[in-house]
């Protein structure tokens, strides 16, 4: 390919031309051709994040063939498969098929990779129509090609598991990463730098607790010592996957868009905690998430479902003096993590496994 390249790949942008990201472009080059800092991948699966398929799903009442339509359509005129609604993509699995001599990637032609960057700023070109695909769920076989830059992150697949197992956690390996650093950092205090509603340990609420995010941050937030660990979930078929796995040590049923409701089954299973985690993929959950936090506590909202201008007013409406973060998917070592998290937890491994049989 003729010309410079960047390695945040601003050279792929089209649309709007000039110096604009490309999470941010409107379309993108996908062409194969590579540039020699650039590494091309032959898809085999792609992943939609939970957001993005439920607005698709919903937009479209559940018609397969509409949903695969309309995704075919975003990826053919974009350039790459961003929501156009939520902003989001997911990521992908497959094999690397080219490597620029330039490359700081490591990877290597075979290599059977995952992408650790959203599919909303990967150059992709889709070639078999997803014909394998019937638009029901968010796991999508595929062939084509994608496009990494010098700035972007993959990784290889590991060989002890199943390559669709390893792409869910590897989906949603920012989440536990981060929970296990904050939840650190409140074990790591005396009881006089912050007044924790937890006596014995710091303590995590999750709404979405039984979900692939939600369970390993369960998982990560044990693992990093948190005593007290409050699993929301929204029915009782939910709850019925957490109870006696020793992931939450209390499992409500609740709605985590109802402020006050939620508000309340939280206050039954101890009250507000240092860390709120938000892992449901519906909007509304900005204030409810804010009540149900301590003073001086944390939450982190992983949700591309999340309305940020609600949750700073919210909190100001509140007078809550919350820390409120950006699950942005990359803490260094978050693959890592997440899969020793998978391997070393039968609980955390049985929800996920089960959700490859439905």
């Amino acid at each position: 390919m003729s010309g410079p390249s960047s390695p945040f790949g601003v050279h792929r942008v089209l649309e709007p031309a000039g110096e604009s990201l490309p999470q941010a472009a409107r379309v993108l080059d996908p062409r194969p051709q590579i540039w020699p800092d650039e590494v091309r991948i032959d898809i085999e699966t792609l992943n939609l994040d939970a957001a993005s398929y439920r607005q698709l799903h919903d937009k479209h009442a559940g018609d397969g063939a509409a949903i695969r339509d309309e995704v075919l359509a975003i990826v053919g005129e974009r350039g790459k498969m961003q929501n156009p609604v939520t902003g989001s993509g997911g990521m992908l699995i497959g094999t690397v098929a080219e490597v620029g001599p330039e490359s700081p990637l490591g990877l290597a032609v075979g290599d059977r990779v995952a992408t650790l960057v959203s599919l909303s700023l990967t150059p992709l070109e889709i070639s078999d129509g997803l014909e394998r695909w019937d638009g029901q769920g968010e796991r999508i076989p595929a062939a084509g090609h994608a496009i990494l830059f010098g700035r972007s992150i993959a990784a290889k697949l590991p060989d002890d598991l199943a390559p669709e197992l390893a792409l869910m956690v590897m989906d949603v390996c920012g989440a536990p990463a981060l929970v296990s650093r904050t939840i650190k950092g409140y074990a790591g205090r005396s009881p006089s730098d912050v007044d924790s509603p937890s006596k014995d340990g710091p303590s995590v609420v999750v709404l979405g607790g039984a979900g692939k995010s939600g369970s390993l941050s369960l998982a990560a937030a044990a693992d990093a010592g948190a005593t007290r660990r409050v699993a929301v979930v929204r029915d009782a078929s939910e709850a019925s996957l957490l109870e006696g796995t020793g992931l939450a040590t209390h499992v409500v049923v609740a709605d985590a868009r109802n402020p006050l409701g939620l508000a309340e089954a939280v206050q039954s299973a101890g009250g507000p905690a240092d860390l709120t985690v938000v892992c449901v993929d519906v909007t509304g959950c900005e204030q409810p998430a804010i009540l149900t936090t301590a003073d001086g506590g944390t939450v982190i909202f992983f949700s591309m479902a999340t309305n940020f201008a609600a949750a700073a007013l919210g909190a100001e409406g509140l007078a809550a003096d919350v820390t409120m973060l950006v699950g942005n998917g990359y803490v260094p070592g978050h693959a890592a993590y997440a899969l020793e998290l998978l391997r070393g937890n039968a609980a955390v491994r049985e929800l996920f496994e089960s959700r490859l049989e439905d």
